[in-house]
C-alpha cells in the first residue's frame, strides 16, 4: 500500500506538469486552431535558461530559483510571440492547413539546435530551492519539490482561468475562442489574441520546465518526449477542457511510474499510447471535450 502510494505521489507530480504544456496546447487551439508542436522545447529553453540564471542571480541557488521564475515565464512569452510570427501567423494568412505544422516543428528543431550549441548535449544537475529530504505522508516518501510542482502546477492554469474569466482582455481570448470571426466583427483584434495566446502558451511551458528542472536531470533534449506525452494528454482530456487536461495528466502520469515500476521502465510509455488510441477509438473529442459541429 505504501509503494503504491508512493507511485501515485509521483505520478501525480509527473502528471501536472503534463497537464500545464497540455493546458498551452488548448491555449493556442482555442483561438486559432493552430498548435505549437515546439511546446516541449518552450519548455527545455525554460528549464536551460532557468539553471543559467538560478546560479548568477545574488542570494545563491535556493533564493535564486524564485526570483528567476518571472525572468523565465517573460522569456517564455517572448518565444512564444516569436512563434506565432514566423510559424503561425504566416500560415493562417495564407489558410494553409499544415504549412503551421511543419513550421512549428521546424522551429522546435531550430531550438533544440541552438540549445545544444549554447548549453552542450550532457544532461546537467539542477539546484532544488527545497531541501530534498522526503517528509511521510501514510507511510510514503515525498518529496517537498513535488509537493511544490503539484501546487505549482495547479497554480498557473487557475491564475490564467481567472484572467480569461475576470479581466478584459481575457474575455477578448473567451470570445475569440467562441466564434473568431464574430469577435473580429465585435472589433476585437484577433491577431492581437492569437499572438497573446501563444505568448501564454510558451510561458505556461517554460514555467513547468523551471518546476520540474530540480526534479529530473536538464537538458536540450528534455522537451521533445514531455512536448509529446503532453499532447496525447490534450487529446485524452480534450483539447477544448482545461479539467481534461488536469485528469488526462494524471492518469498517465499514475499508468507510467506504476508501468515503470511493476513492469519495467522499457514499458512505462505504452500506458499513454494504448489509452490515446482507445480514446480515439470511443471519443475521439477527448474525455471532456466537446465534438466540433460544422454547419454546411
Amino acid at each position: 500500500m505504501e509503494i503504491l502510494l508512493q507511485l501515485v505521489v509521483s505520478g501525480i507530480a509527473l502528471g501536472m506538469i503534463y497537464a500545464v504544456i497540455a493546458f498551452g496546447y488548448q491555449l493556442t487551439f482555442a483561438t486559432s486552431g493552430t498548435l505549437n508542436f515546439g511546446q516541449g522545447e518552450a519548455l527545455m529553453l525554460g528549464a536551460l535558461v532557468g539553471l543559467s540564471l538560478v546560479g548568477t542571480i545574488h542570494g545563491g541557488p535556493y533564493l535564486g530559483y524564485w526570483l528567476m521564475i518571472p525572468v523565465v515565464v517573460v522569456f517564455g512569452a517572448l518565444q512564444g510571440i516569436f512563434v506565432e510570427w514566423i510559424a503561425v501567423r504566416p500560415a493562417i494568412r495564407i489558410k494553409s492547413e499544415f504549412g503551421w505544422i511543419m513550421s512549428t516543428i521546424a522551429l522546435a528543431i531550430i531550438f533544440k539546435n541552438v540549445a545544444e550549441n549554447i548549453w552542450g548535449k550532457d544532461v546537467l544537475p539542477f539546484p532544488s530551492p527545497l531541501s530534498s529530504e522526503p517528509f511521510t505522508v501514510l507511510g510514503a516518501n515525498v518529496q517537498p519539490m513535488q509537493v511544490a510542482v503539484i501546487i505549482g502546477a495547479l497554480a498557473i492554469m487557475f491564475a490564467v482561468e481567472i484572467f480569461n474569466r475576470k479581466s478584459i482582455y481575457g474575455k477578448a481570448v473567451v470570445a475569440t475562442a467562441n466564434d473568431r470571426d464574430a469577435a473580429g466583427l465585435m472589433g476585437i483584434n484577433t491577431g492581437m489574441v492569437i499572438t497573446f495566446s501563444y505568448a501564454l502558451s510558451s510561458a505556461t511551458a517554460a514555467f513547468a520546465g523551471a518546476l520540474i528542472a530540480p526534479l529530473t536531470l536538464t537538458s536540450a533534449t528534455m522537451g521533445a518526449s514531455l512536448g509529446l506525452k503532453a499532447f496525447a494528454v490534450a487529446i485524452i482530456g480534450g483539447l477544448t477542457s482545461g479539467m481534461g487536461a488536469i485528469v488526462g495528466g494524471i492518469i498517465l502520469g499514475i499508468a507510467e511510474t506504476a508501468t515503470g515500476f511493476y513492469l519495467s521502465t522499457g514499458y512505462k510509455e505504452v500506458p499513454g499510447l494504448v489509452l490515446l488510441l482507445l480514446v480515439l477509438a470511443v471519443k475521439p473529442s477527448g474525455l471532456f471535450g466537446k465534438a466540433a459541429i460544422k454547419k454546411v
